[in-house]
Formats: structure tokens, C-alpha cells, sequence
């Protein structure tokens, strides 16, 4: 008796679980997508190409003059005397450091203003997603899956209104 109470308990927690998931509407964004193809995200990465383009064509340069200053020094050890060569080394090694330093803080100054900017396009790209979840009466918003069927991928719609949105 107690099975047949338990299993008809079962199905019948079965047929309400099935029926209160069908009702639920449930969507899906891929966030990497939307980073790397929203409209403010590309205006982003292209405000940051901007700003940083003259330190990183002086980044290349001074990276050139070390390639030239060491096959220099190489060539022209045998023939130079000793004191020579060890200013030439000693002028190699300061703009090496020198090159080393401008380089770290180029990558640490580049990776903060990628942050911040990418916190901005975040929080638009959220904002976007709750007016669709509003809108559309989505009851979840998945940011983040190992798998998601292209029928609930909103993607598109959200690339669609961060492009429209200033």
C-alpha cells in the first residue's frame, strides 16, 4: 500500500514539475559575442587603439633601436677597445631597462583602460538584457552555459539593441 501511495505521489509531483517548467521562459546571451560585436564594444576597443597608438609606435621603435644597437655591438666587439664596448654595453642594458619599464607600464595602463571600458559595455549590455527580460517576460536569463539550444539564444536581439542604444 505504502508504493502505491509513494509512486502515486511521484506522478503526480512529476506531471506539476513538468507543467510549472513549461511555463517558464528562459533565454540565453553569449557574452563573449556580445563583447567582442556590440557596437560600444567596438567603439571601445577603437578609443583604446586610439589612445594607446603613439606609446605603442614608441614601444616598436625603441624595440628596433635595441635590435640595432645589439647587432651593432656585436659586430663591432673584436674592434672596439674595452671601454668602448662596455659604454656601448652599459648604453644597451639602460635602454633595455628603460624599453622593459615603458613596455610593463604600457601593458598595465592598456589593461586598466580595457577594464574600465569593458565595465561600461558590461553594464549597458546588462541593462539591455533586463529590458528584453522585462519586455518579453522572461522569467531566466542565462549569461553563462555549457550548451544552449539556438531557440532560446537572444544574442542577437541584445547585439540588435546595444547597436540602436547610445
Amino acid at each position: 500500500m505504502k508504493v502505491g501511495i509513494l509512486s502515486v505521489l511521484a506522478l503526480a509531483l512529476t506531471g506539476f514539475t513538468h507543467t510549472a517548467f513549461a511555463d517558464t521562459k528562459i533565454g540565453f546571451v553569449n557574452s563573449e559575442k556580445v563583447m567582442r560585436e556590440a557596437a560600444p564594444a567596438v567603439r571601445a576597443q577603437q578609443r583604446i587603439e586610439k589612445e594607446f597608438a603613439k606609446r605603442d609606435q614608441e614601444l616598436q621603435r625603441m624595440a628596433k633601436d635595441l635590435e640595432v644597437l645589439q647587432k651593432d655591438l656585436e659586430g663591432e666587439k673584436s674592434r672596439l677597445s674595452e671601454a668602448e664596448r662596455r659604454n656601448k654595453e652599459r648604453a644597451f642594458g639602460d635602454l633595455n631597462r628603460d624599453f622593459q619599464r615603458k613596455q610593463r607600464e604600457f601593458r598595465e595602463d592598456l589593461n586598466q583602460r580595457r577594464n574600465e571600458e569593458l565595465a561600461s559595455v558590461v553594464e549597458k549590455a546588462d541593462q539591455v538584457i533586463k529590458q528584453i527580460a522585462e519586455n518579453e517576460k522572461y522569467d531566466l536569463i542565462l549569461q553563462e552555459a555549457v550548451h544552449s539550444s539556438s531557440r532560446i539564444d537572444i544574442t542577437d536581439k541584445v547585439l540588435k539593441a546595444l547597436s540602436s542604444a547610445k
